[in-house]
């Protein structure tokens, strides 16, 4: 068994079966049978071969979520290459380490611009680099001519479950990037556990997954991999500006979120409710939706849901898709009441946990055994304990082999028992349902010796419509305190639905009635704490923490060491330090 066969098993099975479909321009939808789509991974397959490409060369995928990208990535791994994802927000410095690392001997890119950086980290063994707007595909496609299909099926058939697939590089909020190396056999244990376990989302009829999250991040590729290897269709959202435009046209079934998102859509949707009588209809309709979820159905509440349906949950489904029952979320934690508002009209959202080194999920809530603020109970094959620190501790057979040319850091992470040592605190209740409470690495000591996790405060306060990111500090200071950025997308309408003038982030982070809404949030937020690890002060900062400048991760989460060094002058002045 490997990855290709995820697929192949599907195609003689059901060789009529529409597996993706391919956006041929903005709003239309191309549906590719099972055999028609392995006819073009196979086509790449052996263009990649023409280039003379050996079994176990690695090549590079250097773009944005596209039909492209998932059929370069089945078809080198077809061919028995090793295939290493390049975030599109990589900096060059970044790409070179990639390369290196990894020993990459031919790279695809999006652009040409990306092409460009390439060539300029260009490593003694990289052989060429081609670019999809320069009509890279249709290059393989011709090339492969002189390929046979035996020779792909040769490879297709040398491969195994201990074949290393792809080699992921972890975000790196710490440090410099590690190559996570997973095996074909490790996705393939993944899916064969994952698909029958949440079938009611990956594997019926109905089942259409929209991607649009990176696929050069673990989740999104391996969603990709459960839904070839059930009954569902895949479809890809390469931009984010088109994703609105793509919900409405592809009608997804299911979607694979982070929490931003999802309180970005709630957000969104007070804010467009303005001020007055509508925000306040707003805001009752938000309590029903909670109370529908949480309390169930009831004469009452049933009555009262159908009239909030129609004031505003319609107009909130409308935007996600009609179609659309289910989003799995992961990446970090979501928001009791955001999991409710969410369920409450409609959309259940499973909460997942896992990292690059799990292959993905470890954990995740059942449709119909959902406890909202945890992340679910381990999968099946899959073990979870607590050690006595509090840490997460991961035991299955999709836990990864090693980290790329690091066997020292490989060893730091797991144990002679097979035990992953994830970096992630958590708690287990006693129905095997886990809590993650926040990062080992990150829990700040104050100069009392007390200690404190950021997430608990750092998490239900980004909920808050007026705050983009917020970072918790006090690591042997007197006190806790928060730098926090505003969110400019959320600000016109917050001040608008506040009888604001319009004014900038400069402006507004220095508005008193701006200053006020954020210490409201904060001060309800700190009762969920004891006065020790409670938010004394907080500012303002500006520019926001992005990925282009280098303050966030491809997957959003926060480089603390680079937010510290970047807004020292804040921090001091948090602390009265001039």
């Amino acid at each position: 068994m490997n990855i290709p066969w995820l697929l192949t098993r599907r195609q003689q099975k059901h060789p009529d079966q529409i597996c993706i479909e391919r956006q041929a321009n903005l709003g239309q939808w191309k549906p590719m049978t099972t055999t028609a789509y392995l006819a073009d991974i196979d086509a790449v397959a052996r263009g990649l071969v023409a280039e003379g490409l050996n079994e176990g060369d690695a090549i590079a995928i250097f773009g944005a979520t596209s039909y492209e990208w998932s059929l370069i990535d089945m078809a080198a791994l077809s061919a028995g290459l090793v295939v290493v994802p390049i975030y599109e927000s990589d900096s060059a410095e970044q790409v070179r380490w990639i390369l290196e690392n990894s020993d990459i001997r031919f790279v695809v890119t999006d652009t040409n611009t990306q092409r460009a950086l390439v060539e300029s980290q260009r490593t003694p063994n990289l052989g060429r680099v081609i670019a999809l707007d320069q009509d890279a595909l249709v290059e393989l496609y011709t090339q492969g001519e002189k390929i046979t299909q035996d020779e792909i099926n040769r490879r297709r058939g040398r491969l195994t479950m201990d074949t290393l697939a792809t080699v992921i590089y972890t975000s790196g909020t710490t440090g410099r990037p590690k190559g996570v190396e997973l095996t074909h056999g490790n996705f393939v244990d993944a899916a064969l556990n994952v698909v029958p376990h949440m079938h009611q989302i990956i594997d019926t009829k109905e089942t259409r997954i929209l991607l649009f999250l990176p696929l050069a991040h673990v989740m999104a590729r391996a969603v990709f991999f459960y839904t070839i290897a059930s009954r569902g269709v895949v479809g890809h959202a390469p931009s984010i500006k088109n994703l609105l435009s793509d919900l409405k046209t592809f009608k997804p079934s299911a979607l694979l979120v982070v929490p931003r998102v999802l309180e970005k859509i709630y957000n969104a949707a007070e804010a467009k409710a303005g001020s007055g009588l509508k925000r306040r209809i707003f805001r009752w309709a938000a309590n029903v939706s909670v109370s529908y979820s949480t309390r169930g159905r009831g004469p009452i509440r049933s009555i009262k849901h159908a009239i909030a349906n129609k004031l505003v949950f319609k107009k909130i489904t409308r935007i996600i898709g009609e179609d659309c029952h289910y989003a799995v979320s992961a990446g970090a934690p979501l928001g009791k009441s955001t999991g409710h508002f969410f369920r409450g009209i409609g959309l259940t959202v499973v909460e997942a946990y896992g990292l690059t080194e799990c292959t993905g999920p470890a954990t995740v809530n059942l449709v119909d055994a959902i406890k909202m603020g945890t992340v679910g109970t381990p999968l099946p094959a899959t073990e979870i304990k607590i050690a006595d620190d509090g840490e997460v501790l991961i035991r299955g057979p999709q836990i990864f082999r090693g980290y790329q040319n690091n066997s020292q850091a490989t060893a730091d992470v797991i144990d002679d028992d097979g035990w992953f040592h994830s970096g992630d605190l958590g708690e287990l209740d006693r129905q095997g349902y886990l809590q993650i409470t926040g990062r080992k690495k990150e829990l700040i000591v104050t100069a009392g010796g007390k200690n404190v996790s950021p997430a608990v405060l750092e998490d239900p306060l980004r909920s808050h419509p007026l705050i983009s990111q917020i970072v918790v500090v006090g690591d042997q200071k007197p006190f806790i305190g928060a730098l926090i950025t505003l969110d400019a997308d959320m600000l016109p309408g917050w001040l608008k639905a506040h009888n604001l003038p319009p004014m900038d982030v400069a402006q507004a982070s220095q508005h008193p009635q701006v200053l006020e809404s954020l210490e409201r949030a904060i001060t309800k937020t700190n009762k969920l704490v004891s006065r020790a690890e409670s938010i004394r002060k907080f500012a303002v900062i500006s520019p926001d923490l992005t990925v282009e400048n280098g303050m966030l991760t491809p997957s959003l989460k926060v480089k603390r060491s680079a937010v510290a060094k970047r807004y020292a002058s804040d921090l001091n002045k948090l602390y009265n330090k001039q």
